[in-house]
């Protein structure tokens, strides 16, 4: 692919989503260039972030599933002891790091850990055999191959990561509400860090409060959504610079790289599922 088109349409080509939205004055449709993609701004949906997320959402649960359902007490098999080394290992960092009673916490954890892990993994899967194949298939329906996009890493999409830190977002704050009452929520964000017991004081340190605890609020889904995507981006992108050099070289490049991604990718993982635990235990907490 890095052959038939210059370097800077090559990488455009391979940072571009697959796009299905409103185009202003042409109606609903799939963007056939990046510039389409980004008028149709909040009015598009990314169809592969979509696919690739969705369906391996499905692939760890199916996996999971066939594992509990055969699973034995005697000698596990490799597939089962994996599983249950996962299981124990998220497990066990949850018992560590969260101070709350709910049931939900840990196979939220769990389903963060193996979900983001399995998205990010798509990225050292050789980044123009999955795009090329599809360019085909769009060929062969008639499409323009240049105009067939197809990113298969879920992470390097900001609408995946953002979604998801979102919605932990939401679980922090249904959480606050459900462990220190409305009022309680409402005190955290105008009472501290600053308090006095003079009563003046007290109403005038309020909006310095809520605006000290509402930034930090807001930071935390947004800064756990971006680290994910913008490590996520960079390994993609350094990817797609390897593969614009001669091939001879490429190897030379793309293996001792993707082997420092393993890390990469678990890391990032790990600290998307952490940071979840930990804000969900100081949302439970109601000593102060």
């Amino acid at each position: 692919m890095a052959a038939e088109q210059t370097s800077s349409a090559y990488i455009s080509h391979h940072l571009t989503n697959w796009t299905f939205g409103y185009l202003p004055g042409e109606g609903w449709q799939v963007a056939h260039t990046a510039e389409e993609a980004s008028k149709m701004g909040f009015y598009a949906i990314h169809l592969d972030s979509m696919l690739w997320s969705i369906g391996l959402g499905i692939l760890f649960c199916l996996i999971f599933w066939l594992v509990a359902k055969k699973a034995t007490s005697g000698i596990p098999g490799k597939l089962q002891a994996f599983i249950e080394l996962i299981v124990e290992f998220v497990d066990n960092n949850v018992r560590d790091s969260y101070n709350g009673k709910s049931k939900l916490v840990a196979p939220l954890a769990l389903t963060i850990f193996v979900w983001i892990f399995l998205m990010n993994l798509m990225d050292l899967i050789p980044i123009d055999y999955i795009p090329a194949l599809a360019q085909k298939i769009g060929a062969s329906m008639g499409h323009d191959p240049h105009h067939v996009y197809m990113k298969i890493v879920p992470s390097t999409d900001p609408n995946i990561t953002l979604g998801m830190s979102f919605s932990v977002f939401a679980l922090i704050i249904f959480y606050s509400i459900k462990e220190k009452g409305f009022g309680g929520f409402i005190g955290e964000l105008t009472l501290h860090p600053f308090s006095a017991k003079n009563p003046i004081a007290k109403i005038i340190l309020i909006p310095i409060n809520f605006i000290l605890e509402f930034v930090t609020l807001i930071a935390k889904p947004i800064s756990l959504g971006l680290r994910l995507f913008g490590n996520m981006y960079a390994g993609e992108l350094i990817f797609v610079l390897i593969a614009l050099m001669p091939f001879w070289i490429q190897w030379a490049l793309s293996v001792p790289w993707a082997i420092f991604h393993i890390l990469v990718i678990t890391l990032q993982a790990f600290v998307f599922m952490m940071l979840t635990i930990v804000y969900l235990s100081l949302a439970s907490q109601t000593e102060h």
